[in-house]
């Protein structure tokens, strides 16, 4: 009995995050080229990927709040973006260096 309900937690618990992730692609790589609409990323696979920018995409450079003129090419990025027929829409751009992490910030307590 156990068993089963455990079993089912995990099903549940994969299928919560499943729902929570939706469709969204993340696009990872090196920005390449940009222009006012368009982000061009290579993945250190050699893929090429373009994704569109919305009025509504968000750009957070380091932690911070940031916009499309502060993103550079040769910037590292992931991005979060929703396909719409072929075309991929970002819904978030992410770059820069990431938050240090230690107390407060989710990493290890130091040690005393």
């Amino acid at each position: 009995m156990i068993r089963k309900c455990f079993a089912f937690l995990a099903i549940i618990s994969f299928a919560a995050v499943a729902f929570a992730h939706g469709t969204d692609k993340h696009v990872l790589g090196t920005v390449t080229k940009i222009t006012d609409t368009e982000i061009t990323v290579e993945s250190q696979a050699k893929e090429v990927q373009v994704v569109k920018v919305a009025p509504d995409t968000a750009f957070v450079k380091s932690g911070a709040s940031a916009s499309l003129k502060d993103l550079k090419v040769g910037d590292r990025v992931v991005i979060h973006a929703k396909p719409v027929g072929n075309d991929l829409i970002a819904h978030e751009v992410r770059f820069g260096k990431m938050a240090p992490s230690g107390p407060g910030n989710g990493g290890p307590k130091p040690q005393q």
